[in-house]
């Protein structure tokens, strides 16, 4: 199922090049509390009520085109997004061949260098587009596969990690350079883009094997596939778990491929990810 938010925080389901509205749904959810009961993004928490919900919805639910709605994050409330740096060994290789523009290069493989943390303050979804606070800096596009976390995860085992997922997203982990930390540079507003909407875990057969495009006013900027990652999606949900307790909502940047370039005011980033959909998201200066 493809699930998203969209227009006026409407929930709907992707079909067909349609989108149904099935905000009915959200009466599945319990009501809220303060403080909350549990941590976590709500609908998330208690994703399959809300699908059991749609189902019944959906022959009698209203629709529009896909072209016609505005998709926002399809995760409302993440308590923390994950990012997964130097993932990729072609990346890796562009960074080290170009240190005067990757000034921030950390040192050490993924491993070594350890998770990060982008406020979640940063994210939008692909209508809101990228605002770029510093023009004077350059600031790059970093596309990766976005995994979403399901259900409490604490100190889980590897095996047993992508019982965690439920669903996925492509994801933008946009960067500012720069000498700051990298958990700072890259929590900017806007500088976490998800969408277009979530494929529950179901629907993806496997994750890590799916082709990864990104274009910048259709030139070619990057392309991968999830299997060359140097750690899995699973190795990364074991290994955050150890550190701290995933919940419902939660978000991992799975971490980006070589062609990181940067973008500027007017530029249009079109990303895919198969099995998933496409996006388009539109850079702007952050004052307009």
């Amino acid at each position: 199922m493809k699930i998203c938010w969209y227009n006026q925080q409407q929930l709907g389901v992707v079909d067909g090049g349609r989108v149904f509205d099935v905000s009915a749904a959200l009466e599945a959810l319990p009501r809220p509390s303060y403080p909350a009961a549990a941590p976590g993004d709500l609908l998330v928490a208690h994703l399959d009520a809300v699908r059991s919900a749609i189902a019944r919805l959906l022959p009698s639910a209203t629709s529009i085109a896909v072209e016609e709605a505005r998709f926002l994050s399809p995760v409302a409330n993440p308590g923390k997004i994950i990012g997964v740096p130097v993932n990729y060994a072609d990346h890796v290789a562009e960074a080290n061949a170009d240190q005067a523009t990757f000034t921030d290069r950390y040192k050490g493989e993924v491993r070594q260098q350890g998770l990060f943390l982008k406020a979640s303050s940063a994210l939008v979804g692909p209508a809101a587009g990228v605002a770029l606070r510093f023009p004077e800096r350059l600031s790059h596009h970093e596309m990766e596969l976005g995994v979403v976390i399901g259900k409490t995860a604490a100190n889980v085992r590897l095996e047993d990690a992508l019982d965690y997922v439920a669903g996925y997203a492509i994801a933008l982990d946009m960067t500012v350079r720069g000498p700051e930390d990298r958990s700072l540079r890259k929590s900017v507003d806007s500088y976490a883009v998800l969408g277009p909407w979530l494929v529950t875990a179901d629907e993806i057969g496997d994750a890590q094997k799916l082709d990864i495009r990104l274009d910048v006013n259709g030139e070619p900027r990057q392309r991968a596939n999830t299997a060359e990652m140097l750690i899995g999606i699973a190795e990364q949900i074991a290994w955050a778990s150890r550190y701290y307790t995933l919940h419902p909502g939660d978000i991992i940047m799975s971490g980006t491929c070589a062609g990181v370039g940067q973008v500027l005011p007017g530029d249009v980033m079109d990303c895919e990810i198969a099995g998933i959909g496409a996006m388009r998201v539109a850079v702007r200066a952050a004052q307009e």
